[in-house]
């Protein structure tokens, strides 16, 4: 009888370097490699931007985007984008409204893999896992923190995000736009109080929904 070999499987620790889950699989053949996160999956205003990354060469001094200055992380930007393959995705409030934020989110890193110029023969997934991606895929907890490609892919969503959010400031400026990004703040709530939500907004959030509900309420006993 034939019995099938399975290799040991690889045991990554989790500080050994950004770029060890890379080395990892590479050396069972597994390349190239995606990583794929959002960002503004908190917000309560503008778009889900996903980014699915393939690096084709080292990048120094990446990180989770969260945790980085807006200079560190756009000059980081210009550097990714230049040695990765790079697919971004934007998903605009309505649809988040209309599909939910979790369906969004996953079908969104789906498109963003499906825009990649090259076919990845694993990928990386930050926080959860997502079904129907075309090669095998891991969910790293915080894998912005402990994954190169994840980490990239996080830089360029919030970058792309936030450069939109800047724009949308320029519209609509009562709002903080480009302060907050569309996340809850005490500013935020503040000009949702006064001005009420504008289309940017996502009516499905509660944040959102309380202020339309209570304008509407002001203006029947008007």
């Amino acid at each position: 009888m034939t019995v099938a070999f399975r290799p040991r499987p690889s045991v990554v620790r989790r500080d050994s370097g950004l770029y060890a889950y890379e080395r990892a699989l590479a050396r069972r053949g597994l390349t190239p490699i995606a990583g794929v996160d959002e960002a503004g999956r908190g917000a309560c205003a503008g778009p889900l931007v996903v980014a699915a990354v393939v690096l084709r060469k080292q990048v120094d001094g990446l990180g989770d985007s969260k945790l980085l200055s807006p200079a560190v992380r756009e000059r980081l930007y210009e550097q990714i984008v230049k040695v990765a393959d790079v697919g971004v995705v934007v998903i605009p409030p309505a649809e988040i409204d209309a599909r939910g934020l979790h369906k969004s989110n996953v079908s969104g890193m789906r498109r963003a893999v499906a825009r990649l110029s090259c076919d990845p023969e694993y990928i990386l997934t930050d926080g959860f896992p997502v079904p129907g991606l075309p090669a095998p895929s891991l969910a790293v907890w915080k894998g912005d923190q402990v994954a190169a490609c994840v980490a990239a892919a996080s830089i360029v969503a919030k970058v792309t995000r936030d450069r939109m959010m800047v724009d949308l400031d320029g519209e609509f400026p009562m709002y903080g736009f480009a302060e907050h990004k569309g996340y809850v703040t005490p500013g935020h709530r503040r000009a949702l109080e006064t001005h009420g939500p504008c289309s940017h907004h996502r009516y499905s959030f509660v944040t959102v929904a309380r202020e339309m509900g209570e304008n509407e309420m002001g203006a029947g006993v008007a």
